[in-house]
């Protein structure tokens, strides 16, 4: 399972009349998107355009950093979407990565260590597209 995400942009930075330097928190997290997909054994099982990743990465590197991490899932409560877009739950097998708005996407269970190294790798790759497009990445929480 990974995360791959290509694409980016901002969303609505240049129509609010704001550059990347003057932006809030809230705006930057809001308004850079990329398509995100998640794949599995060589092939896309979800996919979005237009995703805010900055904003799912700033939350997964919290709930990474939250005592309850590895005890408790993870919902993704966007500022623009409804929440469970995207969750992370706990199973038998290990833990799977799903939404509530598509039943019938799950990732196959990946044992703890292997999400934690995807999440990781997925904010490194995160942070990398939004230096490419000229915005310090700082905002975004090293995992």
């Amino acid at each position: 399972m990974r995360f791959v995400c290509r694409n980016f942009g901002l969303s609505d930075l240049l129509r609010r009349g704001l550059a990347a330097h003057e932006a809030p928190l809230e705006v930057l997290l809001l308004d850079i998107e990329a398509e995100l997909s998640i794949w599995e054994e060589g092939r896309v099982v979800w996919s979005e355009e237009a995703f805010p990743v900055a904003e799912l990465v700033y939350h997964l590197a919290l709930w990474l950093q939250s005592r309850v991490a590895g005890q408790e899932g993870f919902e993704f409560d966007s500022m623009q979407a409804d929440a469970g877009l995207i969750r992370i739950v706990g199973s038998d097998g290990g833990w799977r990565i799903g939404s509530d708005f598509t039943p019938d996407f799950w990732t196959s269970p990946v044992v703890w260590d292997v999400l934690v190294v995807e999440i990781k790798q997925f904010g490194r790759s995160v942070r990398e597209g939004v230096a490419a497009m000229g915005i310090e990445p700082s905002f975004i929480p090293e995992v």
